[in-house]
């Protein structure tokens, strides 16, 4: 049997579904666990997981937090220094009070209380100013992510979700012929530009759907949530 990596986003994804769908994607996991690498890719900070890793039966081998900022790596959670030195490269020491800067031009974005990682995480709810604020932060050299219609997460230059998966991949000498993203959100986004094999969950983002539609090693799942992602987990492994 060929070895294969789920890297999968958290919520509405691989916590979505009933009860029922999630203990079948967690048990089935759980089964051929010598046989899948397990790999979080969230939104959510480490310190934002706590809960979910205390609670669920399967604990992952890395994580992919805050939004492809941060990278978990083992058992331990220990950064990987390969990417810890490309992540810091695209966020400087000044980068929050740079952002913060331009952000005061903008008040209708209201800064997020808590979050970790190298990024400033903010919500919105009218896409028109959101995007003239996207465009002046592009232009001072980062990046932007909106999604859901109300998180606007500002990241360093070409690092969000999919990107962060390669190098972890790579740097984890893992195979990309043998990974399998799954998502639900425009978040998730880069995660299918990637190339590698995916899955978009029945319950997810219009935007999404549209974006990826035409990607060929995409499944648009006629399931929700983890019920989406056991039944494209089981057609590659």
């Amino acid at each position: 049997m060929a070895h294969t990596i789920l890297a999968t986003d958290l919520d509405g994804t691989f916590l979505g579904g009933s009860g029922q769908e999630r203990r079948a994607l967690y048990g089935w996991i759980a089964r051929r666990r010598a046989e899948i690498t397990l790999i979080y890719v969230t939104g959510r900070s480490l310190a934002a997981m706590r809960d979910v890793l205390q609670e669920l039966p399967l604990q992952p081998d890395h994580v992919i937090a805050d939004v492809g900022t941060a990278v978990y790596v083992g058992d331990d959670r220990r950064p990987h220094p390969a990417l810890e030195a490309w992540l810091d490269a695209g966020w400087p020491p000044t980068a929050l009070a740079d952002i913060r800067q331009i952000l005061r031009r903008h008040p209708h974005l209201k800064e997020q209380p808590l979050f970790e990682g190298r990024r400033l995480s903010c919500f919105y709810s009218n896409p028109a100013l959101a995007d003239n604020a996207r465009r002046e932060l592009q232009d001072a050299g980062y990046d932007v992510l909106l999604s859901a219609e109300r998180f606007f997460d500002v990241l360093p230059r070409g690092v969000q979700k999919g990107p962060t998966l390669l190098r972890t991949v790579d740097a984890l000498g893992l195979p990309r012929e043998r990974v399998l993203v799954a998502g639900d959100t425009l978040n998730d986004l880069s995660l299918f530009q990637t190339g590698l094999h995916g899955v978009v969950v029945a319950n997810r983002e219009p935007l999404l759907a549209a974006a990826v539609k035409d990607f060929p090693k995409v499944l648009h799942s006629t399931k929700e949530g983890a019920a989406g992602v056991l039944d494209a987990l089981q057609r590659m492994h």
